[in-house]
């Protein structure tokens, strides 16, 4: 959840001011991930750190450190390593106390950068307060920093000889347990840092004057040379020493972070760091993989370098006011760019390259089993009614947290398809991990290439709508949605039984982008529909069949950005209890454009009406029957029934972000809220 980078440079002279402008950009990207809290830890000299911190968000901490006297120097240091924090609170309250980075004491001998959880701190501060250990803070995070200290006086005590960063480190993460990536640095090891990853994201970028045939790929060292206890490929080792003393050029620049939105301002070439990788920055800017054994037994113990493709322009607001703004409006490109290259409208077939070779696997599986949090849940439930109607398998939805706790029998003839916008999602990786280890096939949906559920699945598919920064997400789901659609429609492409229906979605895949654009020119509308609403306390969403989960979505985007309580309801369901909520001040939206299920939907508006509430429609456009019912209906044009909920939500999301606003809240740092959520 939280955000964590890091700033290095080596052979190349850069003021304290230049240093600290860098940290704090690099904080702004990742801001999104967590924003109660910011702080860094730079060189005040080679040998004393100097720490900032401030609650609430990164321009508190930038003028914070704007108004030192350090700052002022214009004194070039040559080689230097800064690392800096935005939090997402697990651990303690918003305070400075609790801030990151966290320290091994007043001294700053050790301190470092966390992101995720450490589940045994509990027991580990236990132990270091026995030891005479003082702590400061309620994090977790501390434990780190002063078992740094603990490790390395026991190696320097036991052996009388200085024992390297990287063997203090090792000894640390031997011990700890959980979720985390780790960015560590110390006075003890001027100009040195080691970062560790397990379970959280953590990327390294470089920037150098290297040519790019020698920044392809990196060696990892592992078993003994690594500094963990394991077999040993000495003359892997050594080898992977060599090149890692070729690879350092006259100047070079270093990025760690959560994320490469904190990177591409900087440099394209990327290393994705993996779970039980550690990384090693010496004081000269040599770096070097380390491991204990290789992932699998086909590991070759090479590392490729990668280049990005994304372009900074796309992480600018681009002349919106917010970023969940600008992602509303980029729908309609979004929404063709998940399809484009994958669905052929002359032969009316579907190709999607990251399936092909399982697609037979998928259909001939004992059932489909749908693993995602939140609004990814929600693209599954839009969905799981035409994958069940193609498909003709048994489709289940499950939330990934819920899963986890009940322990459910999976078997190795059973498909799980994990949705992710980040695909960083903890409790959705955990699914997939316990799901993984019962054999199953494992496929993932997810908007980010380089992420741990591209990873770790078999075959997958892309969602190809672009950056996502705002914290509530809005094309993702629909992009989400849309690449389920397409799973469906070529896991059925070969049944001469739904060959119609397939052309009609088919059909509607077509003009979608262009119906897209026209829904959005409701803005003005949802504006003033929002200026209705936005003093209520709580507002209720009916939906049925391919429209219950636009009720979801809509409520959730409410709750998430105007703080408002919103719930979904299956119009079906409105007589079994939720009618009695309804009176005067109870604000109701009913989602009921034109569908097989139209007239079930209308009972469920006269049960309302009946009792003198006159809802928000959102109808069919040139609906008269409904719009001669009410006073208010959102007409919205009309596509395939599956495709429908792409179109309705829409409106639902310009609804929630124009409520926020008009209420006064951070459109895209809702409180107590993260955009990647790493933690269980």
């Amino acid at each position: 959840m939280c955000g964590i980078f890091a700033y290095l440079n080596y052979k190349t002279p850069k003021t304290k001011a230049q240093i600290l402008q860098i940290l704090v950009a690099g904080l702004k990207r990742l801001e999104y991930r967590g924003y109660d809290s910011a702080g860094l830890a730079v060189d005040k000299t080679p040998n004393q750190i100097i720490v900032f911190k401030r609650t609430g968000n990164v321009s508190r901490l930038e003028d914070a450190v704007t108004s030192q006297e350090e700052v002022q120097n214009q004194d070039k240091v040559e080689n230097h390593a800064g690392i800096a924090h935005t939090r997402w609170a697990t651990h303690g309250e918003v305070t400075e106390h609790n801030a990151h980075p966290q320290a091994s004491s007043k001294n700053y001998e050790f301190v470092v950068i966390h992101n995720g959880i450490i589940t045994n701190y509990k027991e580990i501060k236990t132990m270091l307060i026995k030891e005479g250990f003082q702590f400061d803070s309620e994090t977790d995070t501390e434990v780190a920093a002063k078992l740094c200290l603990y490790f390395y006086n026991y190696l320097l005590k036991t052996s009388n000889i200085k024992p390297t960063f990287r063997k203090v480190i090792s000894k640390v993460v031997g011990l700890i347990e959980g979720a985390y990536a780790l960015i560590f640095k110390s006075t003890i090891y001027p100009n040195e840092v080691v970062a560790v990853k397990r379970g959280s994201p953590l990327v390294l970028g470089i920037k150098s004057n290297m040519k790019s045939d020698d920044l392809s790929s990196v060696d990892i060292i592992f078993g003994e040379d690594s500094g963990f206890v394991s077999p040993a490929n000495k003359k892997q080792g050594v080898l992977a020493s060599q090149l890692a003393a070729r690879l350092v050029p006259a100047e070079v620049e270093y990025f760690l972070a959560s994320d490469i939105s904190a990177i591409i301002e900087h440099t394209k070439k990327v290393l994705y760091i993996e779970n039980d990788d550690m990384v090693h920055f010496d004081q000269h800017g040599h770096f070097r993989f380390y491991r204990k054994e290789p992932r699998s037994l086909s590991e070759s113990g090479n590392r490729e370098i990668t280049t990005l493709e994304l372009e900074l322009s796309h992480l600018s607001k681009g002349g919106y006011d917010h970023y969940m703004q600008k992602e509303i409006f980029e729908q309609k490109e979004s929404v063709f760019n998940s399809i484009r290259g994958r669905v052929n409208f002359v032969t009316n077939s579907i190709h999607l390259g990251g399936l092909k070779s399982h697609i037979t696997s998928i259909n001939r599986c004992r059932r489909i089993i749908f693993i995602a949090c939140g609004t990814s849940y929600h693209s599954a439930l839009a969905t799981r009614q035409l994958v069940e109607e193609l498909t003709d398998l048994p489709v289940s939805v499950e939330l990934a947290s819920d899963f986890m706790d009940r322990n459910v029998p999976i078997f190795r003839d059973d498909t799980c398809i994990f949705i992710s916008q980040s695909g960083e999602t903890a409790d959705t990786l955990n699914a997939l991990q316990y799901c993984r280890g019962r054999g199953s096939l494992c496929v993932g949906i997810t908007n980010t290439v380089s992420s741990a559920i591209a990873r770790l699945t078999d075959c997958g598919v892309f969602l190809n709508a672009g950056p996502e920064i705002g914290v509530a997400s809005t094309k993702a789901y629909t992009s989400q949605v849309i690449a389920i659609l397409l799973i469906a429609l070529q896991l059925g492409q070969d049944k001469v039984s739904t060959f119609q229906r397939r052309q009609e979605i088919v059909e509607g895949l077509k003009s979608l982008s262009s119906k897209v654009e026209k829904v959005l020119e409701l803005n003005n509308t949802m504006k003033k529909i929002a200026e209705q609403l936005k003093d209520a306390k709580s507002i209720l969403l009916l939906g049925r069949g391919f429209q219950y989960a636009t009720a979801l979505e809509g409520a959730l985007k409410i709750k998430e950005l105007a703080y408002i309580h919103a719930e979904g309801i299956v119009s079906g369901e409105l007589k079994h209890g939720p009618l009695a909520l309804i009176d005067d001040s109870m604000p109701m939206i009913i989602v009921a454009t034109r569908d097989k299920l139209w007239d079930k939907v209308q009972n469920a508006l006269h049960q309302v009406l009946s009792r003198k509430k006159n809802p928000i429609v959102i109808t069919t456009e040139g609906d008269t029957e409904v719009s001669q019912q009410v006073s208010q209906t959102i007409q919205v044009p009309q596509t395939v029934d599956c495709l429908q909920g792409v179109i309705n939500v829409i409106p639902l999301q310009l609804l929630a972000y124009h409520l926020a606003l008009l209420r006064g809240h951070n459109v895209d740092q809702p409180r107590h809220l993260a955009k990647s959520v790493t933690v269980e």
